[in-house]
């Protein structure tokens, strides 16, 4: 009885033995791993987190399409700093489609005219007919997102053969807060003027067509490029235009523009507000 019991004794401590020298090696092994991670990443810690903080997800990694620098890069558009870019970096097609479809583009909008209107509610006015506000058309009161959308939302050069002939449609929707403000300012007595630079003879019709069928209607007067300011500048054509109305006796209040060079220039009027626009440049 007691050989059997030594026997089961010894057997049980052999097992017990190579079990202990088994989870030995494997902390070994798992102790190497640990020293060369140390290692590796005292040498080159980018191998290891990139630009990661200690706290960051897996979701915080940029996407491939460098969203960071895209975001910077519409920051500087809109800031006026990045000018006469002729079309939107090839790796940003895909923010600038989520910042103009996912919602942000409407929110951004939605917050200015907030502002716009504080500021038109406390305008006081003279009672003769010529308090004024100018707005341009294209991206301001009506939207061309979905001609856009065939170009790759501006990655894709101006085709001002592709861009006529959508104009011609006279299918641009209007875009919801500035119609409110343009509903707005045209019952509380103000006259607003369209200042656009589409061609008055080939787009005169449909853009009128346009303008009214989406809601704008009311308007004092819609002024568009004639073949006298064929070739200049939108600054220097807006700006004459302007110069004109306040000859006329216009005080203009308000301008409002999705292009710098439409609030450039002189006798831009009181105030400016910019609609965001990250999809083309106009100089």
């Amino acid at each position: 009885m007691f050989v059997s019991l030594f026997s089961w004794l010894r057997s049980g401590i052999h097992e017990l033995t190579h079990t202990i020298r088994a989870m030995a090696h494997r902390v070994q092994e798992q102790l190497v791993l640990v020293v060369e991670l140390l290692i590796l990443l005292a040498i080159c810690p980018k191998a290891i987190f990139g630009k990661l903080g200690c706290h960051s997800r897996p979701s915080d990694v940029p996407p491939p399409d460098g969203n960071g620098y895209c975001l910077s890069w519409r920051l500087a558009v809109e800031a006026n700093n990045m000018r006469a870019w002729r079309t939107v970096p090839p790796q940003c097609q895909r923010h600038v489609e989520s910042y103009m479809t996912g919602g942000q583009y409407y929110q951004d909008i939605d917050l200015i005219i907030k502002q716009v209107t504080a500021y038109a509610d406390g305008i006081t006015m003279s009672g003769d007919g010529m308090d004024a506000w100018v707005l341009d058309i294209d991206d301001t009161c009506i939207s061309n997102m979905l001609y856009y959308k065939g170009k790759r939302y501006g990655c894709d050069p101006f085709d001002a053969a592709g861009f006529k002939a959508w104009a011609t449609r006279a299918e641009c929707p209007a875009i919801p807060a500035v119609l409110g403000l343009f509903q707005k300012l045209v019952d509380g007595g103000f006259k607003v003027i369209l200042l656009t630079g589409r061609d008055q003879e080939t787009l005169g019709g449909a853009t009128a067509s346009n303008l009214l069928t989406q809601g704008f209607d009311g308007y004092e007067r819609l002024i568009m490029r004639t073949q006298a300011y064929k070739g200049q500048s939108a600054i220097t054509f807006k700006s004459d235009i302007r110069r004109q109305l306040v000859e006329e006796g216009y005080r203009i209040w308000g301008n409002i523009g999705d292009q710098w060079s439409d609030l450039q220039g002189q006798f831009v009027g009181n105030r400016t507000f910019k609609i965001p626009n990250p999809m083309y440049f106009v100089p």
